[in-house]
């Protein structure tokens, strides 16, 4: 009499590994990067000095990120939230220092750029988009912990909803936001000055939101004005 054979048992899914789903270190690299060249492509009077300050502190720490964590982005460690902290805080405050002084010389009637105004558009251009990458790093980074959190618990309660954690089919299982998804709310919010497809659903996001719009929209306001002004 043959013998019934037992069906065979599908192989279990097992969930991707922390260490895999874990963001590479590129995008946020070159990000800062980026804001490390923007500003030194400030006018003199808007950088910090002497002008080699903020770029080689933002590139050592950064260096201190990658060899701490290197790889992916998954290690868990307090001291690695901090110096994240701390990159972040000096591309915020050099940034900030730059709009308050060229937001004061335009309404000082400072001549510097009295029969420049490309120059101010570029000057204004900089510290518009070192502010958009500014406010991508600080959403990156408080969002369900920051990216090595995210990596551990993707489903840890978000602070924004992406179009993609509502249109699932179109993404793989267990989609987080990386630092592009960031960097485009942050891009929208100081240019559209609304949310778009992002909707932010914690206060302390939708404060930061509101902050971003608007500084956008008073220096957009503040340099061009200023610059049509001239012409």
């Amino acid at each position: 009499m043959a013998t019934r054979r037992k069906p065979a048992r599908r192989p279990a899914i097992e969930p991707v590994p922390a260490a895999e789903r874990g963001e590479h270190w590129w995008p946020v690299a070159t990000a800062i990067i980026v804001v490390a060249g923007l500003h030194v492509a400030l006018p003199a009077r808007y950088r910090v000095q002497p002008v080699w300050v903020v770029p080689v502190v933002l590139l050592a720490l950064l260096a201190v990120l990658i060899a701490g964590d290197p790889g992916r982005i998954d290690r868990q460690k307090a001291w690695l939230r901090i110096v994240t902290g701390i990159v972040i805080g000096v591309v915020t405050v050099a940034n900030l220092l730059a709009a308050v002084r060229l937001v004061v010389d335009i309404l000082a009637g400072n001549k510097l750029f009295a029969h420049n105004p490309g120059g101010l558009l570029a000057a204004g251009g900089v510290i518009w988009a070192t502010n958009v990458i500014a406010f991508a790093l600080w959403y990156w980074d408080l969002d369900r912990g920051g990216a090595a959190a995210r990596a551990h618990r993707p489903d840890r309660n978000p602070a924004f909803v992406f179009p993609e954690m509502q249109h699932t089919g179109h993404v793989a299982a267990g989609w987080v936001p990386q630092f592009v998804d960031y960097l485009s709310l942050a891009f929208w919010t100081a240019t559209a000055v609304s949310p778009t497809d992002i909707s932010a659903i914690r206060p302390w996001a939708k404060l930061l939101m509101m902050l971003e719009a608007a500084g956008s929209i008073a220096l957009a306001v503040i340099v061009i004005g200023f610059a049509i002004n001239i012409l």
